[in-house]
């Protein structure tokens, strides 16, 4: 089969099914060959979905031939993924699901991990419970719109202190109905938000907020309110050694409100072989809002995990 004609066939990427240490389904989509030589992996943020990487996807496959595999999935709770107990309902435990994921449908070869926002933390909680794997089969890491700690410090996720978080989980599960009815009433107020919390100073499409608001109202509340424990007791600052010496990417916008830019700042420090990439005006979102910066940022990643680790020669370089 040609070129061409593999990737019309892969067009929609192939689904999976992976079954989650407990028995959970996570909903996978992979995108190109088995036998790729490097795998990337996306792992997406908090009341979002593997949807929220289409517009990056679509900007990174024209420039990866069959040497790449990307793998997008939904975490437990979120998209096409089944419910979990909401105990299960942490980061800790989306790490190990993202072993099981890469356990089974990426179980050998070199793999380039890349997280948005809760997705970054995911990153880093996965570091610390499978350290062996660091430099081994993980070879580069993305870190975008996030941090390693202290997200309540500064930011629009203040408001997430233990009184409130602790009111908002004893309402969704006393009156799950009233409060699902409530957020879709709230439609018209929950869309300015997401765009002053998601999207930064600049005009952005408006196909691009209704994709954010959609992932945002679809996602059950029981979900949405389950996961705040843990983000606000995250806290991965001494992982970050683990990771020091290997080639990084951390991104962020100027103008995110969610996650401010200076915790980048205190990450990249902390990573000797990190490029930072400032986006100026660019939200929280800046997966949907800046997609192709974000895309050359991750397209130079990928080249220098493969330089690093001499699977083969770089595929990508920016035009001077």
């Amino acid at each position: 089969m040609s070129t061409t004609a593999l990737r019309a066939a892969d067009h929609g990427g192939r689904r999976a099914t992976v079954s989650a240490d407990d028995g959970t389904p996570l909903a996978v989509r992979v995108f190109g060959p088995d036998d790729a030589s490097l795998t990337v992996v996306f792992v997406h943020g908090h009341c979002l979905r593997a949807d929220s990487w289409s517009f990056l996807r679509e900007h990174l496959r024209p420039h990866w031939d069959s040497s790449t595999r990307m793998v997008f999935y939904d975490h437990r709770g979120h998209g096409e993924s089944g419910a979990a107990d909401p105990s299960s309902y942490t980061i800790d435990q989306l790490g190990h699901d993202l072993d099981a994921v890469l356990r089974t449908v990426a179980p050998t070869g070199p793999v380039v991990l890349v997280g948005h926002s809760m997705g970054a933390m995911v990153v880093l909680a996965y570091t610390r419970l499978h350290p062996a794997t660091i430099g081994a089969r993980v070879v580069g890491v993305a870190l975008l719109a996030s941090a390693a700690g202290g997200v309540t410090s500064v930011g629009l996720a203040r408001v997430l202190h233990r009184h409130a978080v602790t009111s908002f989980q004893v309402a969704v599960r006393r009156a799950p109905r009233i409060m699902q009815a409530s957020k879709q009433f709230g439609r018209r107020i929950l869309e300015p938000l997401v765009r002053e919390a998601s999207f930064g100073t600049r005009t952005v499409s408006p196909r691009m907020v209704a994709v954010a608001t959609a992932m945002l109202n679809d996602t059950p509340l029981l979900t949405m309110a389950s996961f705040l424990d843990s983000l606000i007791r995250f806290d991965e600052t001494a992982t970050l050694a683990l990771l020091s010496d290997l080639p990084a990417l951390v991104l962020a916008g100027s103008a995110d409100i969610m996650i401010p830019f200076a915790h980048s700042v205190v990450l990249a420090s902390q990573l000797s072989a990190a490029e930072l990439v400032r986006l100026d005006g660019a939200g929280h979102s800046v997966i949907l809002e800046r997609t192709e910066e974000v895309a050359i940022a991750i397209l130079a990643l990928v080249d220098r995990a493969r330089t690093a680790t001499g699977t083969e020669e770089p595929t990508f370089a920016v035009a001077g």
